[in-house]
């Protein structure tokens, strides 16, 4: 594990952790494709500023440590992947100019043979239904529920880990929406759904509030919730079994609300997995090696 840096600490601490290394590769890895196609992609030349001034801030915080350094190291990957989750809207219309919707959808009807949310309908219920929506919509606080454990308990390495191997998650996530462009059935296939969802209470607003914050986004394949979700409960083993076994039931409610709420293809699904048993294999020896 990476070493433990406590507040007394900072002040001498002056090397880039393996966070650092990783939010400064993929910033720079931006910045070429803002180079590239500056013609094309809206705001290039605030997106490139941006992103400048964020690896600026990193590099300001690790060569002259201050009060606020502490704080900011550990967490600004936070804000920072999730900027980045934002711009993707804006990189992946002007670099790819296509949507590989129908190609995911048809690979889904190969396999079930029908679509798998329009075959859903069959169970679909007011209850199921306000209760997936709700197991969707708290992804990101159980996704970050190990960090603030970790943050609570002042195990400070292991959090520094846990961070690398989430925001590595999300940002391979962020390139392979980029690789495989798609919106997801509730858009492609909308027309051939016979039952609008409906909940109970707060499914409408909730799932408004989540298209706001989604905007237009390109981000099916893999699926990152099921991806993120699965590095979330394998991280709760240090908690105990009970917590386990509840992070697992979530998890295992996300995945199958991700394709009945139609924000997925199942072959998404299969792919988030792939990606989180890969980086489960390799991030130790990553992190290791970037440490």
């Amino acid at each position: 594990m990476a070493p433990v840096l406590t507040p007394e600490a900072s002040a001498q601490e002056t090397r880039l952790w393996a966070i650092d290394k990783l939010i400064l590769a993929y910033f720079g890895c931006c910045m070429i494709l803002i180079l590239g196609w500056w013609s094309q992609i809206q705001y290039a030349s605030a997106l490139f500023a941006s992103h400048l001034a964020g690896a600026a801030m990193v590099v300001y915080q690790v060569r002259r440590p201050n009060r606020t350094t502490w704080f900011f190291r550990h967490w600004y990957p936070l804000l920072y992947v999730a900027a980045c989750y934002k711009e993707t809207a804006l990189f992946i219309p002007a670099i790819r100019h296509t949507e590989l919707d129908g190609w995911l959808a048809k690979l889904d009807f190969s396999i079930w043979g029908a679509n798998p949310t329009v075959a859903l309908e069959r169970i679909q219920s007011p209850v199921l239904t306000e209760y997936l929506q709700w197991v969707y919509t708290l992804f990101v606080p159980m996704v970050l529920l190990p960090a603030f454990l970790l943050w609570r308990r002042r195990r400070y390495a292991d959090f520094q880990y846990f961070a690398f191997l989430v925001a590595l998650g999300y940002l391979v996530s962020y390139v392979g929406y980029l690789m495989v462009p798609a919106r997801g059935p509730r858009f492609l296939l909308a027309r051939l759904q016979h039952i609008p969802l409906q909940g109970l209470w707060l499914f409408d607003g909730m799932q408004r509030v989540l298209d706001h914050l989604e905007s237009v986004h390109y981000d099916c394949f893999p699926s990152g919730h099921t991806e993120l979700t699965i590095l979330a409960w394998w991280s709760t083993r240090p908690f105990g079994p009970r917590l386990f076994w509840l992070s697992f039931a979530y998890t295992l409610s996300i995945i199958f609300a991700t394709v009945y709420l139609r924000y997925h293809y199942t072959v998404d699904l299969l792919a988030g997995v792939v990606v989180a048993a890969i980086l489960l294999a390799a991030t130790p020896a990553i992190y290791r090696k970037w440490k």
